[in-house]
């Protein structure tokens, strides 16, 4: 190894001769560096491609991840003063099914009968 004093003795010839030898050994050790250090990374990254996609996704800022599809419910319950008005049965009731019931109607009366069914009652509760 060379000392300051070994390398201040030097002409400035043979510093420059150093100077590029040394230049080139550190260009070929960063080179083979890099290369482990991107196989490396591709090691890390293989494994995890779906989770790296959402995080970056999420961390994109304002955007939300995509929502979940659900599929398409079928009323079974409707108004029958206002017959475009319907439930599914799911979440909260609406307004006019809370006053119906409140009135002294039953949750029976508003279901929308299917085709072959037999229904002893009023299908629309209207008589009461």
């Amino acid at each position: 190894m060379l000392r300051r004093q070994d390398l201040e003795a030097m002409d400035f010839e043979e510093l420059w001769l150093l100077h590029e030898e040394l230049t080139k050994i550190l260009a070929e050790k960063i080179t083979v560096e890099k290369r482990e250090l991107e196989k490396r990374l591709a090691q890390l990254n293989q494994p995890d491609q779906f989770g790296e996609a959402e995080r970056r996704a999420a961390s994109a800022g304002t955007s939300e991840p995509p929502r979940r599809k659900y599929p398409k419910v079928v009323p079974k319950y409707f108004n029958p003063l206002q017959p475009t008005e319907t439930w599914s049965g799911r979440g909260k009731q609406p307004r006019w099914l809370v006053a119906a019931l409140q009135s002294g109607h039953t949750l029976e009366e508003f279901r929308i009968r299917e085709n072959g069914e037999s229904s002893d009652r009023n299908a629309g509760g209207q008589g009461h």
